[in-house]
């Protein structure tokens, strides 16, 4: 058994694509994953799996969450070795609080290379970036927010092809991958 995530985008945030967690892990279950646990309500989804790829699970996953809510939702899928990778190259002193904010961008395959990193705008000034593990550490001071590429970010075309979570997210989510 490999204990997967699968990051969803774009559900419970703002009033839209509206998902209750427990309906959520029922519907992991029908799809035959065990061991399910869900964290936040933004979409986050850590299972077992004994045979499927990720690139299988992606799709089954986004499937069975449009047969159970009719919500067309992107999936990212990575394993517990992918987390825990991406959580140790990322600088200790990066955190999500008062001073700074760091993001994480799970990238979509196809984005999923170092080369995206061009095709985000910022300011070298406050903006740091990292590709690490198929996805972008995005890193800024949070006084500098209105000077970063980051404000601008949304819309773009690298946006509409990732999923966002929290530095500190990121880490929970490691710890409790850890089975």
């Amino acid at each position: 058994m490999k204990t997967c995530i699968a990051l969803l985008r774009g559900i419970n945030v703002g009033g839209n694509n509206k998902i209750e967690m427990l309906k959520l892990k029922k519907c992991f279950e029908l799809l035959g994953y065990t061991n399910i646990l869900t964290y936040i309500n933004t979409g986050n989804v850590i299972f077992e799996t004994d045979k499927d790829t990720k690139k299988f699970i992606k799709a089954k996953v986004e499937k069975g969450i449009y047969e159970s809510f009719g919500l067309k939702i992107s999936a990212v899928v990575r394993d517990s070795k992918n987390i825990k990778e991406l959580c140790k190259k990322i600088p200790k002193n990066w955190s999500n609080d008062t001073e700074q904010k760091t993001d994480i961008l799970f990238l979509q395959d196809g984005f999923d290379t170092k080369k995206t990193l061009s095709l985000i705008t910022i300011n070298p000034d406050v903006d740091t970036l990292m590709y690490v593990q198929r996805a972008i550490v995005w890193n800024i001071p949070r006084n500098g927010y209105v000077k970063s590429g980051m404000h601008k970010f949304i819309g773009s075309k690298v946006y509409k092809n990732m999923t966002a979570r929290n530095v500190n997210t990121v880490r929970k989510l490691a710890k409790l991958m850890e089975r």
